[in-house]
């Protein structure tokens, strides 16, 4: 059983990942579509993203009256379905509607598969908790090219999104009996409990929420802005200012393939202060020094780094004593609420004729992977493993 859920789990980790990048790789066709400015278009993904932080307060509950795997199938199979309806729209009404679909959704699957990776990669010998995470990057690495070959090819984007959504569909119904059927305690939960007689209370539920926040702002303020680091700031070409974002990615996915045997030798906080010291040495060396060779190793440095953040504080939200989905209401406030701030920061310390995109990058992101090293050790505890 263990074995079946793991591989329906790939699957849909992969699945998450190549929608994400489906959506991101054409918005300037969507954008096209629909006739609208930049501007506009960023107002849309903002109001998608207020409904992914609404939606995080209503999983813990849909989880406990529907289970986690009703909720990863019946979501997953809405969520690809949201696909079509980005692709058909024609007004930013229809855009907008289809987009908040998609992102409240997303919130759903993303917490009820992680409660069954934590909960499956405890019951291993070996964790497999940043291999799920990776199998995320790698479907975003994926998605993105079939992406850009479609478009190269003038696919358009109404028939590129419907296929794609059919394609997954089809694989997400065929795996996913492989679910765990039944929310049971998490095994370190239960063994807490049997300890102590009572779930322990955490020193802070918002130790996890911060840090999730801290992790984010880390992941934006380099990932969304490697490109403009070297084209603005260092007068690089497109197809290089595009390269720091494949850095990144490179860096991320390699790391979180990596990242299970790393935390089963050194334990969760340990491999989450070593990855945060390797992303502050990459944000300093992307950000402050002015060469586009070093920019890149640098931005690959920090996807290393911060590719055991996510898989790291899903298990610890996983892991966090009471129903299950508590802990990820905590865990993905804070992570929404940072991704709708940090482009603002950014944007704004950058328009500033005192800092450049790389200034205003090591600004707001330097502190944030320090201050994730202080409270690492309050929200992530033990061995994944």
């Amino acid at each position: 059983m263990v074995r079946r859920a793991v591989v329906s789990l790939a699957v849909q980790f992969f699945a998450n990942g190549f929608v994400y990048a489906t959506l991101v790789a054409r918005l300037p066709a969507i954008r096209d579509r629909v006739g609208i400015s930049v501007g506009l278009l960023g107002l849309v993904l903002t109001i998608g993203s207020l409904s992914a932080l609404l939606s995080s307060f209503f999983t813990g509950p849909v989880i406990r009256r529907f289970g986690s795997r009703r909720v990863v199938v019946g979501g997953g199979l809405l969520y690809v379905a949201a696909l079509p309806c980005i692709g058909f729209s024609t007004t930013p009404v229809m855009l907008i509607a289809a987009l908040v679909g998609l992102m409240f959704f997303d919130v759903f699957i993303d917490t009820a598969m992680n409660l069954q990776g934590s909960v499956v990669s405890a019951r291993r010998h070996h964790p497999v908790m940043s291999r799920l995470h990776g199998l995320w990057s790698l479907g975003t690495v994926l998605g993105a090219l079939v992406a850009a070959q479609l478009a190269g090819f003038a696919v358009p984007v109404p028939i590129h999104y419907t296929a794609v959504a059919a394609a997954l569909a089809g694989a997400l119904l065929v795996v996913m009996p492989g679910l765990l059927p039944v929310d049971e305690p998490h095994p370190r939960q239960a063994r807490r409990e049997r300890r102590s007689g009572r779930w322990r209370v955490p020193r802070s539920a918002v130790a996890l929420g911060l840090a999730s926040a801290l992790a984010v702002t880390v992941d934006v303020a380099t990932g969304e802005w490697a490109a403009f680091r070297l084209s603005d700031d260092l007068g690089a070409s497109a197809g290089v200012a595009a390269a720091a974002f494949a850095a990144y990615t490179v860096g991320m996915t390699a790391g979180r393939f990596g990242g299970d045997a790393a935390a089963a030798r050194m334990g969760g906080a340990v491999l989450v202060r070593i990855g945060a010291a390797v992303a502050a040495c990459g944000l300093a060396t992307a950000a402050l020094i002015p060469d586009r060779h070093a920019a890149l190793v640098g931005f690959l440095l920090v996807g290393l780094g911060t590719s055991v953040f996510s898989p790291q504080l899903a298990d610890a939200a996983a892991r966090a004593p009471g129903p299950p989905g508590s802990g990820f209401t905590v865990l993905f406030v804070g992570h929404r609420t940072a991704a709708l701030l940090v482009p603002a920061l950014i944007g704004t310390a950058a328009n500033t004729s005192t800092l450049n995109v790389g200034a205003a990058m090591a600004l707001v992101g330097l502190p944030a992977v320090i201050g994730l090293m202080l409270v690492a050790g309050t929200t992530i505890r033990g061995r994944t493993a």
